[in-house]
């Protein structure tokens, strides 16, 4: 079946983002770029290997539906050298489980997002790995809005994510189905 070889295919890329979040998002809240002798001075980031940010920064992106291109220019994006079929797949020193099942979640969510002609597929006009780049695209575009969300809160108030519940905050927030509950801003009324 299409999907399944889709999701294999999927599995073993590595997206890319742009090297601009690396210190003021990915090394400031993950232990990434540190060897094993390093985690003493990592006691206090909020989460192990890059991609864990960069999961957050996907949804963030998912629930608001917002997408926002990558850099044109290779030399200014960056991946963290870790296909996808292996986040998450190991518990980890900090005690957090691992969650297999949070590819497959990221994965539908993908498949629902991204304008893939699944007929044309299944009748060879487009190839898999054309539909897997088109997924691709739509995570990293996902995730780059979920990198500048983080900035811009960032750049407000430097210690907006260093409070317990920042995070839950943010997702919570998406209860509510809009982007305006995040910002703290009413829509005009319609009457």
């Amino acid at each position: 079946m299409a999907t399944e070889k889709l999701y294999d295919i999927w599995a073993t890329r590595n997206p890319q983002w742009e090297k601009r979040y690396e210190d003021s998002i990915i090394k400031n809240f993950c232990d990434y770029g540190r060897g094993a002798t390093n985690l003493r001075e990592d006691r206090g980031k909020i989460f192990g290997g890059g991609y864990e940010i960069f999961i957050v920064a996907f949804f963030i992106g998912l629930y608001f539906n917002q997408k926002r291109k990558l850099n044109e220019d290779n030399q200014k994006r960056k991946s963290f050298g870790q296909p996808i079929q292996y986040w998450g797949n190991l518990d980890s020193v900090k005690g957090r489980r691992a969650y297999p099942k949070l590819r497959e979640f990221i994965f539908t969510a993908l498949i629902a997002r991204t304008d893939i002609d699944f007929i044309a597929l299944e009748k060879g006009e487009i190839t898999p790995r054309k539909a897997v780049d088109m997924l691709m695209q739509t995570m990293e575009e996902y995730a780059n809005f979920g990198f500048h969300f983080m900035e811009d809160k960032l750049i407000d108030d430097p210690n907006y994510f260093f409070r317990e519940t920042a995070f839950l905050e943010i997702f919570l927030a998406f209860d509510a189905t809009t982007p305006q509950s995040i910002n703290e801003e009413e829509p005009e009324s319609l009457d």
